[in-house]
């Protein structure tokens, strides 16, 4: 029997017994986690420096280098993210509706939870821990599979929390990581009916459309973050700037940082140099329309690709409008659904904007790095959702349910 199987399987007959948990049961678990990941944060940062340094010698970049980097307050917020799931509410178990029928049947509906849960992800290791908090507190077992660049990392973490989980009612086979870095695990996990519920992917679009493409898994597709900020004609300049700058630069390697800034052109002609300088100095490479380039002759001139790629890196597109309604097509052609953001001082326009696009999140005068679990206040999130079937946005505990009728009779048959 593979790897992938055997893990599945264990899983598989770990998640009857953690569905059945109480509450209680359930968060103890989660404190021996979140205690046992801080005491343990020498060791997992030794098992993530071999990481970054297999990554720094094979020419991984910058931004993704800083993206499997753990270091003990990354170590600590990931903790963090497991104590704010512990004071979060248990869905498991609500009751979402009740009813009575004419012939004298009972009808509830409540939350259970979806069994067992496959995550395939990239080269960030906090991913692990919250996908391991969120899916044991809604009573899931989960199978999870890193990147190749992760390994060590994600090894050593799964090696702790198992560690925590044998002292606790959780099984500790209810947390299971494949180690196999070969494509093939990824492939074969696609095609688990029976023993995996659902996939989840979490990382770019070459892995999202893989698993979409191939799985006869159920998926709930995570998308890639093409997030655009629309800086309308009204924009109060020092707000535009402040958004625009946080969006790119506070931590560009994820997938709610800004790839396109659109700008009114009257905005534009007072205001983009200034701004464009200062992304300069931080270090932004600037790719963008002719009209920009005449406002700010530092930008280079954007591919018709680029107004199509995720960077997740110190590079941003820049366009002028002449419009709304240029800036609403643009991202109706290039947005991904993940997260936009219009700058704004206009009621109408930002009405407007809020209805018109279809994305998971769309901010008035906000940055669009604040979609995430954390700062929605679900403690962390085991991905953004960019479908609209089932979950949508940051998937914090209630997206990781399912629902079950129970219904109470006297002796009713039908006629």
């Amino acid at each position: 029997m593979s790897e992938v199987r055997q893990k599945a399987t264990i899983a598989k007959e770990a998640s009857s017994r953690l569905g059945n948990l109480t509450t209680g049961q359930k968060n103890t678990a989660l404190l021996r986690m979140a205690e046992a990941l801080v005491a343990e944060q020498d060791s997992i940062i030794a098992a993530n420096a071999e990481d970054l340094k297999r990554g720094a010698d094979t020419g991984l970049s910058t931004s993704l280098l800083d993206r499997l980097a753990l270091t003990p307050e990354r170590i600590k917020s990931m903790a963090e993210g497991l104590r704010q799931i512990i004071e979060l509410p248990d869905p498991i178990g609500d009751q979402l509706e009740s009813f009575a029928r004419p012939n004298g049947l009972r009808v509830e509906k409540i939350r259970v939870p979806l069994g067992v849960i496959g995550m395939i992800y990239e080269a960030r290791p906090n991913v692990t821990v919250d996908a391991a908090g969120l899916c044991l507190k809604t009573g899931n077992a989960v199978v999870l599979r890193g990147g190749s660049s992760a390994l060590r990392s994600n090894e050593r973490i799964v090696e702790v929390l198992q560690t925590a989980l044998a002292g606790t009612d959780v099984p500790p086979g209810a947390l299971q990581l494949i180690s196999d870095p070969d494509r093939a695990s990824v492939d074969e996990m696609l095609k688990l009916n029976g023993l995996l519920d659902v996939l989840i992917p979490r990382g770019g679009a070459s892995l999202i459309q893989n698993v979409v493409k191939n799985a006869t898994v159920p998926v709930i597709e995570t998308g890639a973050g093409i997030c655009h900020t629309f800086v309308d004609e009204s924009a109060k300049p020092e707000m535009a700037e402040k958004i625009a700058i946080n969006a790119k630069v506070q931590r560009p390697s994820v997938c709610n940082s800004m790839e396109t800034l659109l700008v009114h052109r009257s905005h534009a002609e007072q205001h983009l140099s200034a701004l464009v300088g200062k992304l300069s100095a931080l270090g932004v490479e600037l790719y963008g329309c002719p009209q920009s380039r005449e406002l700010a002759p530092q930008i280079k001139t954007a591919a018709d690709e680029a107004w199509d790629t995720e960077y997740n890196d110190y590079v941003l597109n820049v366009k002028v409008v002449d419009s709304l309604d240029e800036a609403l097509a643009h991202i109706r052609h290039h947005g991904t659904m993940h997260s936009e953001c219009i700058v704004t001082e206009n009621e109408a326009h930002a009405s407007r904007f809020l209805q018109e696009v279809d994305a998971a999140a769309v901010y008035h005068n906000a940055s669009t790095r604040f979609t995430d679990g954390f700062e929605f206040g679900f403690g962390a999130e085991i991905g953004i959702s960019t479908q609209k079937l089932h979950a949508r946005g940051p998937m914090g505990l209630p997206a990781l349910t399912s629902t079950k009728y129970r219904i109470y009779g006297d002796g009713q048959i039908r006629e």
